[in-house]
């Protein structure tokens, strides 16, 4: 069952505990901090389009990208920002653009989502083939800890006035992949009692700190910073996120390396 069809639908309403307008900011600081004051940026995995219309409206020239039209189509819908957002619907494993950009962002695990190293090596060469010298790629990533400890064999449910959802959790330590099996029902509109049944099963892939690492190496990116989610600190034991900061390998930081 493909991954995003009916819950596209709800997504936001189930989401609204994400604080998207912190996240930016710590995104925008990351940015910044690396020189990226304006610009072109890619979001890879932008689904319903939150963060590509926050950082949009700090003045980036914002592509958001996606696999799922169904979010893609929400993104367009709920569009805001009076500067134009070019949406495309792709796979980040395989993605052209018609040039390169300033920056490359993706948050809310959607790197987790790639599910073979060989997959993700692909994706990083890519990002880097399309980054301008000196341009940076920011992206977050869902640790064992987090699969493990906090979702690990468990079932979530969530009763909304106009949805629900029973969110039944596997991860698999050996195999490193966790697996959701949503079942949401949306009600149907104008008819009270009526509401739509979905399926829908999700694939996660956990990566070790090292594991993205070498694969970022191979790539032609350089790791500058990994930190503690919305932190500059080292990552801990029990950090549930943590995110990447690359740039492409240049003479100047392979010297420091």
């Amino acid at each position: 069952m493909e991954a995003y069809t009916g819950f596209a639908e709800v997504y936001d309403i189930f989401m609204d505990n994400i604080p998207y307008q912190e996240w930016s900011r710590y995104v925008i600081d990351l940015l910044q901090e690396n020189g990226i004051k304006d610009g072109l940026i890619l979001e890879l995995g932008c689904g319903t389009g939150k963060m590509t219309e926050l950082l949009s409206e700090q003045g980036y020239d914002m592509i958001g990208l996606d696999s799922s039209q169904e979010m893609l189509s929400i993104a367009q819908r709920s569009h805001t920002s009076d500067r134009d957002i070019l949406y495309i619907c792709q796979d980040m494993t395989e993605f052209e653009l018609y040039g390169t950009v300033r920056g490359v962002i993706s948050i809310c695990d959607s790197i987790n989502y790639v599910l073979e190293p060989e997959q993700l090596l692909n994706t990083f060469q890519l990002v880097n083939n399309y980054l301008d010298p000196g341009g940076v790629f920011i992206f977050d990533l869902n640790t064992e800890y987090k699969f493990k400890e906090q979702m690990g064999d468990q079932t979530f449910c969530e009763n909304r006035e106009t949805c629900s959802f029973i969110w039944e959790n596997y991860y698999d330590e050996d195999e490193k992949i966790n697996e959701y099996n949503l079942t949401l029902f949306v009600k149907v509109e104008e008819q009270e009692e009526l509401f739509l049944r979905y399926e829908e099963i999700h694939y996660q892939r956990c990566y070790s700190i090292q594991k993205v690492e070498e694969l970022l190496e191979l790539s032609g990116l350089s790791v500058i910073g990994i930190y503690d989610a919305f932190t500059h600190q080292k990552p801990k034991a029990d950090s549930e996120r943590i995110y990447f900061v690359a740039k492409e390998i240049t003479k100047e930081n392979e010297n420091e390396r």
